[in-house]
C-alpha cells in the first residue's frame, strides 16, 4: 500500500466538500470522514463505512480529528473507501462500449481481429445506436432491423433493450483503494482499464454519494464468452476504488455526477502513453434508472455500490498496428475528474498482487478485538 499523498489525490475543492472512506491503522481499518479539510477518525461513531451510512453519521465533529489535509506524504495508508457493501457494475451503458463488447464478441476475444470487426460494425449500426433512448419504440424498431440484417447481439440487447446490464463485480471486502496494485490475470492478453464514477447507495438503494472506480476487463476472456465474464471481471485486486466518496451535499449532487467529466492517462515502463475520456453526459441511462435496476426486488442489508460503466474505448494501438491497446505489468493507471479527484494504480499480474486475506470473518474479529462492536 502507498502512504497518504492528499495534493495527489484529493478533489479539487476538496475544502469544500464531505469525504468518506476508510485508512489502514495499527488497530486496523477505520472508517474516517474529511470535512473542511480535516481528516476524522470515525471508528468510535461507527466500525465499518456501511454502518455509518445506515446511521446518516456523517458529522465529523463526533469523530477523532487526525490531521490538517494539507501536506504530502506522511500520514496514514488510504484504502477502498467501502466495506461491506456489495460491489455490483452496469455494463454497456454507451454506445461505444456496446459496440466494442460486439467487436469482442464477433473477434471470438482475439484482438488481431478487432480492428477488422471493428470498421464493419461502427459503418453499419455505430451511428444507428447513439441517441436511441433504451426500451423505447425507436430502439425496438432498431433492433429489429438489425436482427433483419443479421446484426444483432446480446449486448446490443443490453445496450438498448429495456433492461440494463446488472453484475457483481467483486466480492465485499475484496476492493482495493488509492495506490494500490491493480491485477490482471497472467494469462490474459487482451485487457484494459474501464474509468468509470460509482455511486455509493445505502440498504433502501438511496444515493449517499459517488466516486472514482477502475472495473478492470479481460477482453480476451469476456469475448469468447459472455459466459465467462465473472473471470473477465472477478479477480485478486481486480476492482479499484476512491480516494473517497464524496457525499451529496450543497456542494455536489447528482447533477455533478451526470456532468461528470472522466479523464485516464496510462503511463507504461515502456514511456507508452495513452489518453482517454469519458463524459457522463453521453451515458444512455441516467444514474437514477441504473441504480433502481441494480436494486431491482433484492435487498442489500450493508448497502452497494454501483459502477456506472465507462464510454472508453482501448482501440489506440500500443505495440504493432491493429493490434489495439493491453495492459503490460508496471502500467500506471491514473483515473481522473475535479470532483472526485484522482485515481491512481499501478498494474501487476493477479498472482502477484497483495493477496486478498481481510474477509468478513477476520474483520468482525479484529472490531471485535478493539471493542467496537456493540449490541
Amino acid at each position: 500500500m502507498t502512504a497518504f499523498e492528499p495534493a495527489a489525490m484529493l478533489a479539487d475543492d476538496w475544502r469544500d466538500g464531505t469525504f468518506l472512506g476508510r485508512i489502514e491503522t495499527a488497530e486496523g481499518p477505520s472508517p474516517v470522514i474529511v470535512a473542511g479539510g480535516v481528516l476524522h477518525d470515525m471508528s468510535r461513531v461507527a466500525p465499518t463505512v456501511s454502518q455509518l451510512v445506515a446511521d446518516r453519521a456523517f458529522d465529523a465533529s463526533t469523530g477523532v480529528a487526525l490531521s490538517e489535509l494539507g501536506g504530502q506524504g506522511g500520514g496514514p495508508t488510504l484504502l477502498s473507501p467501502v466495506d461491506l457493501q456489495c460491489v455490483k457494475a452496469a455494463g454497456v451503458t454507451f454506445a461505444v462500449s456496446a459496440l466494442e463488447r460486439v467487436i469482442e464478441e464477433r473477434a471470438r476475444g482475439d484482438f488481431s481481429r478487432a480492428a477488422e470487426v471493428r470498421s464493419g460494425l461502427e459503418a453499419r449500426i455505430g451511428g444507428g445506436i447513439r441517441g436511441v433512448k433504451p426500451g423505447s419504440d425507436e430502439a425496438m424498431a432498431l433492433k429489429q432491423a438489425l436482427i433483419d440484417e443479421g446484426m444483432w447481439s446480446q449486448y446490443l440487447e443490453v445496450a438498448i433493450g429495456p433492461d440494463a446490464e446488472i453484475f457483481t463485480k467483486s466480492p465485499v471486502l475484496s476492493t482495493v483503494g488509492w495506490g494500490a496494485e491493480i491485477g490482471v490475470r497472467s494469462d490474459s492478453t487482451w485487457n484494459n482499464p474501464e474509468p468509470e464514477v460509482a455511486v455509493l447507495a445505502d440498504s433502501h438503494g438511496e444515493p449517499v454519494g459517488a466516486t472514482l472506480g477502475n472495473d478492470v476487463n479481460l477482453r480476451d476472456f469476456e469475448g469468447r464468452s459472455a459466459l465467462l465474464l465473472s473471470k473477465a471481471k472477478d479477480n485478486n485486486a481486480s476492482c479499484s476504488i476512491g480516494p473517497f466518496v464524496r457525499l451529496f451535499d450543497a456542494t455536489f449532487t447528482m447533477d455533478d455526477v451526470r456532468a461528470a467529466e472522466v479523464d485516464l492517462l496510462i503511463e507504461g515502463e515502456d514511456g507508452y502513453v495513452l489518453k482517454g475520456h469519458s463524459s457522463m453526459r453521453e451515458i444512455s441511462r441516467d444514474p437514477t434508472d441504473l441504480l433502481a435496476q441494480a436494486m431491482s426486488e433484492h435487498h442489500y442489508p450493508d448497502g452497494y455500490v454501483l459502477f456506472l460503466g465507462t464510454l472508453f474505448a482501448p482501440t489506440q494501438d500500443r505495440d504493432e498496428p491493429g493490434r489495439g491497446f493491453t495492459h503490460k505489468v508496471g502500467d500506471v493507471v491514473t483515473i481522473s475528474t475535479p470532483k472526485l479527484g484522482r485515481l491512481v494504480n499501478r498494474v501487476v499480474h493477479s498472482r502477484s498482487a497483495r493477496p486478498w486475506t481481510l474477509g468478513i470473518t477476520g474483520l468482525m474479529k479484529n472490531l471485535h478485538a478493539r471493542g467496537l462492536l456493540t449490541a
